[in-house]
């Protein structure tokens, strides 16, 4: 099953994506659509108004999560990239909603930062609530996958060694288009072996091309380590870290400009395609 939040004359609605047509579900969003225990009954079962697929107009997939939550460090290619040791346990950071945008929305840059950045990310989207799982429990939470661009702003990520003044700027953070449940995909992302293909590519140029079995902690990991800390929630968000070619590792250092077009892509679950604007 392919969900999806889209904007509409009557505000947002969630829509089950059936190839060339999105049927509305009778929620406002996909958070909405997971809080519902029954949520995946009630969206294969969805009968609402029916929309050209090609056509939509796609809001952040979950526009309002209780949590987004990322991981950094968390494919061996980009901590050899970065110079970096592979961590011994998960290095967390988090965003506010304010930053996210919909998968074909203009990435907004910022007068404050001279470098820009991009990393494509394998998304998760929690189904319901878990806390303490175990590895059973935390792949049954999985609602699903999506594309999440973690754009950076570089300097101010690089002023301290927190990361979340890098990582949070307003209408910076393409999350979409589709949360894409398990069974859809060629495999799944929860095993740690399985390898997907990422990549990204700006101004048509592929920046970073590798596969989710470059994972040091997998999605399940993820789910375990984090419901240890915090319970998880229907529509969480959880990022789970980009590959190598970012454009601040290359050299000299690419980053994102006035009017260029950043693409994030996860096979089998979609791609962002966003353009960038200057904010001035």
């Amino acid at each position: 099953m392919r969900l999806a939040t889209i904007r509409t004359a009557t505000g947002l609605r969630a829509v089950r994506v059936d190839g060339d047509s999105a049927v509305e579900t009778g929620e406002s969003d996909v958070r909405a659509l997971l809080e519902r225990p029954d949520w995946a009954d009630h969206a294969a079962r969805a009968d609402g108004p029916v929309h050209d697929a090609a056509g939509l107009d796609h809001a952040p997939l979950v526009p309002a999560p209780e949590k987004i939550i990322c991981i950094g460090l968390n494919y061996r290619d980009h901590v050899q990239e970065m110079g970096n040791e592979l961590p011994a346990h998960p290095t967390i950071f988090g965003k506010f909603a304010p930053s996210l945008i919909g998968a074909r929305d203009e990435i907004e840059l910022p007068a404050e930062s001279e470098k820009v950045d991009w990393e494509v990310e394998l998304t998760l989207v929690i189904g319901r609530s878990v806390r303490h799982a175990d590895e059973q429990t935390a792949r049954a939470a999985i609602a699903g996958y999506t594309v999440l661009n973690d754009v950076s702003m570089r300097d101010y990520q690089n002023r301290t060694k927190q990361f979340l003044q890098g990582k949070t700027w307003e209408h910076s953070t393409p999350l979409g288009p589709e949360l894409v449940t398990p069974d859809e995909l060629p495999a799944d992302p929860a095993d740690a072996t399985t390898a997907l293909r990422i990549h990204s590519a700006l101004g048509g140029e592929v920046m970073q091309d590798s596969t989710t079995d470059q994972l040091v902690f997998s999605p399940v990991d993820l789910v375990v380590y984090l419901s240890t800390i915090v319970t998880l929630n229907p529509g969480d968000v959880i990022a789970t870290g980009t590959p190598a070619g970012v454009g601040h590792a290359r050299t000299p250092p690419r980053y994102l400009t006035d009017g260029a077009e950043i693409v994030t892509a996860v096979q089998g679950v979609g791609e962002c395609r966003n353009i960038c604007r200057a904010v001035r």
